[in-house]
């Protein structure tokens, strides 16, 4: 590691009814990966943007190069070589991949846009990250993996001295996250400072050189990664030990009866012919690298995209599910890998995301029962344990950890029987990861079952009574927990028929 290029002394932020940062500490090293670690609402991200001049301090200094500097906006933070990878994606989706990476700032021939420069260049980032998107395609057609990878595509095309990655690897395979860390490497060569924020633990020992660990909006402390342990960061996140032990039995009672069968369901080349059943308090976990058509079978199975072909029988008695709307009137819930878009309303209030698919249950005549709706949402903020002032809080300004257990009471409000979870623990620590996982337990012991789709084999392997494992829109195997392994899973994964 080099001389310090960044400090940051006394940052101190507050929102209405919030404290978010409370006087906290950062220095970044040229050529160092600095890990920058807390649980959801630890202001991780909040001191990101601070930086990077999305957010105003009230009090303290930042140091860069040498000298004291406040930025009023992200351009010029990255005008001066300080750049952030953003755990949401910010990207237009009709736009295409190449006018995302290069807005604002285009190549231009004539007075015009030169798109085959711009194309041109966009291929050659793509080259560095070893992966395979067409410049020209639009935004809104990738996947949110491919859409995470062109975000890391435009942070890298700065001519960056700075560059904070938040959660880049959330929605990536092990192969991408691969090709990441040597991207991450060979900038760390380059003398260049990184500031690396990830909930992934086994990450942060491989890729980083300090840790900053901070919880409820202040600083707690730094360590050497070589010199600590995973439970001593852990320790100060959360102040409690976390063991996460894989399952070793299923824990469905012998006989359970199938809630859900799915029979030849075809839709377009994602999914192919994929057959399955789910039984009474049964958590079927669906495996498979990116690309595998996991989401794409539980949005066809949810009538979010149209189906093809193909049967679906909810406690015995076939179904026709075309819309959304239908798949909720069988008694269907699905937690989007894509909270933002998907999932939650930013602009509402907790208490209004909790009562969303349910919110006819909670009128009066023309009017919302507010009393009543908040109530409901207050039991699961507690259940939940969600950090937010109040129930009367807007959802964009909690964290996104947060936000995910917003979507998740807004189906449990619903109480449907049938739970699609996609993604549940995507960019959230790991004391809130125990906290679902407690939950989700819960939930299959009261009677519910859950379909989980995950890209982490730990969570497979934790939290699955049997797993569906799929492979370019194909199912390639079905294991019972009691027989898997990383090594049969990823066999079946990577098995094309």
């Amino acid at each position: 590691m080099g001389e310090v290029i960044l400090t940051m002394k006394g940052i101190d932020k507050s929102f209405p009814g919030v404290h978010a940062l409370d006087h906290v500490d950062l220095e970044v090293r040229k050529g160092e990966v600095h890990a920058l670690m807390g649980e959801n609402g630890a202001g991780k991200s909040t001191l990101m943007k601070v930086l990077t001049g999305i957010y105003s301090k009230d009090e303290g200094t930042i140091t860069y190069e040498g000298r004291e500097i406040e930025f009023t906006n992200p351009r010029e933070a990255q005008d001066a070589g300080i750049v952030i990878v953003h755990q949401e994606l910010n990207m237009m989706g009709h736009l295409t991949v190449a006018q995302n990476i290069f807005i604002g700032r285009e190549p231009m021939k004539g007075g015009l846009i030169d798109d085959g420069k711009m194309n041109e260049e966009a291929r050659k980032l793509f080259g560095m990250l070893n992966i395979e998107i067409d410049p020209t395609e639009k935004m809104s057609r990738l996947t949110v993996g491919k859409q995470q990878m062109c975000e890391i595509a435009k942070a890298i095309s700065h001519d960056a001295k700075v560059i904070v990655f938040d959660e880049p690897s959330a929605a990536l395979t092990e192969a991408e996250i691969e090709e990441l860390f040597k991207i991450i490497r060979d900038l760390r060569a380059k003398e260049m400072g990184i500031v690396y924020i990830s909930h992934r633990m086994d990450e942060i020992k491989v890729i980083t050189d300090r840790v900053t660990v901070m919880r409820d909006g202040g600083y707690v402390g730094t360590l050497v990664t070589a010199e600590s342990t995973k439970d001593d960061i852990i320790n100060m996140m959360v102040g409690r030990v976390i063991y996460e032990d894989p399952k070793t039995q299923s824990t469905v009672k012998p006989g359970a009866p199938v809630v859900l069968k799915v029979e030849h369901l075809n839709a377009g080349k994602m999914v192919q012919d994929v057959s399955f059943e789910l039984h009474k308090g049964e958590i079927l976990g669906f495996s498979g690298l990116m690309g595998a058509g996991r989401t794409e079978t539980a949005r066809a199975l949810f009538g979010a995209d149209p189906k093809e072909s193909g049967e679906i029988y909810v406690n015995g008695e076939k179904v026709e599910i075309k819309t959304p709307m239908d798949a909720v009137k069988c008694g269907i819930g699905y937690l989007s890998e894509d909270r933002k878009r998907f999932g939650i309303v930013t602009a509402k209030t907790v208490a209004e995301n909790t009562t969303m698919a349910c919110l006819e249950e909670y009128m009066k005549g023309i009017f919302i029962d507010s009393r009543r709706e908040n109530e409901v949402a207050q039991k699961y903020v507690d259940d939940l344990k969600t950090k937010t002032p109040g129930v009367d809080q807007l959802v964009v300004n909690l964290s996104g950890g947060n936000q995910q257990k917003v979507v998740i009471a807004k189906w449990l409000a619903k109480n449907c029987d049938i739970l699609i979870f996609d993604e549940p623990t995507r960019g959230i620590d790991v004391g809130a990861k125990s906290e679902i996982y407690h939950l989700m337990n819960e939930l299959v012991a009261e009677g519910k079952s859950i379909i989980m789709i995950s890209s982490e084999m730990t969570e497979i392997l934790r939290m699955s009574d049997r797993i569906v494992v799929m492979c370019e829109g194909k199912k390639t195997g079905e294991i019972d927990i009691a027989e898997a392994t990383q090594e049969n899973i990823m066999h079946a994964a990577t098995l094309r028929k």
